[in-house]
């Protein structure tokens, strides 16, 4: 009787501890990720949140954002809590997100084997950024990548500018106009945020006006930008400026985490072999 009491009670012990073991231990996938909401409207907080299932000391969760037409809006690295978890809150709306529809959320932890998406849904912007500047005439538009605010200047006549996305995997610019008649847009680009190189020395920007290869484009520059006028029709909805290289682009940010992270292992592995080295 004693001996079958005792296995009983091992019995019920393994299931109850079976039973409390913690959540994030218990999905196959090595990461995962959720919204607090399936849809948002302008201005609410999009809460992300997730868990991993190992731990990589050191290593954040690389988060993007994508909107319905494939533009990148959004892009965070996001540190991750002892207990295996990680948050982040996004503001629904802005300068780049503006475009109803649904919305991706991709995240990767450390390698590409590391990865899962989401999604959710946006009302849309009804803001059109007349109070920000932009319409008619002279101004300056601010444009965000990875939390850097690099202000770009521009003159438009015949419509407004309606928003300015990077997109890192075309590098280029992706401009949404709104047009009443037949015009130009000026645009000054630094060259710390886009360039179009052939090898060391300038090369040639590769315009589209609404998916067409666009001729009606004069170039001045100078040692720290370079200036376009580009010409469109009443009715033209989008201008996109491709170089050969945009910045910072999230690869090499991806590059110099890896480098900075293999560097320090280095060190660490060269302080182990010196503290175990005999002394004599």
């Amino acid at each position: 009787m004693n001996a079958n009491l005792t296995a009983v009670m091992l019995s019920a012990i393994l299931i109850a501890s079976i039973s409390m073991t913690p959540a994030f231990g218990q999905f196959p996938d090595p990461i995962m990720v959720t919204t607090d909401k399936p849809s948002y409207s302008e201005g609410d907080t999009i809460v992300v949140s997730g868990a991993v299932r190992d731990l990589l000391p050191g290593v954040p969760v690389a988060l993007t954002v994508v909107a319905p037409n494939g533009n990148l809006v959004a892009i965070d690295q996001i540190t991750i809590g002892e207990n295996r978890e990680y948050s982040a809150e996004l503001t629904a709306g802005g300068n780049v997100m503006k475009a109803e529809g649904i919305y991706t959320i991709s995240v990767q932890y450390g390698s590409q084997s590391r990865v899962a998406e989401t999604t959710f849904e946006f009302s849309g912007s009804t803001d059109t950024g007349m109070d920000k500047g932009m319409g008619q005439g002279d101004g300056k538009y601010a444009v965000t990548i990875l939390d850097e605010e690099y202000l770009l200047d521009y003159s438009i006549t015949g419509g407004s500018i309606v928003s300015i996305t990077p997109n890192t995997d075309d590098k280029s610019l992706v401009i949404v106009i709104d047009t009443i008649d037949d015009g130009s847009l000026t645009i000054t680009l630094p060259r710390t945020v886009i360039d179009a190189l052939d090898g060391d020395m300038d090369g040639v920007y590769f315009v589209m006006v609404d998916g067409q290869e666009s001729d009606d484009v004069e170039e001045t520059k100078t040692s720290t930008d370079r200036t376009l006028v580009i010409e469109f029709s009443a009715g033209a909805e989008e201008i996109e400026i491709i170089g050969t290289w945009i910045v910072p682009e999230f690869g090499t940010i991806a590059a110099m985490i890896l480098a900075v992270a293999i560097i320090s292992i280095v060190a660490i592995s060269a302080r182990s072999r010196l503290s175990i080295m005999p002394r004599y």
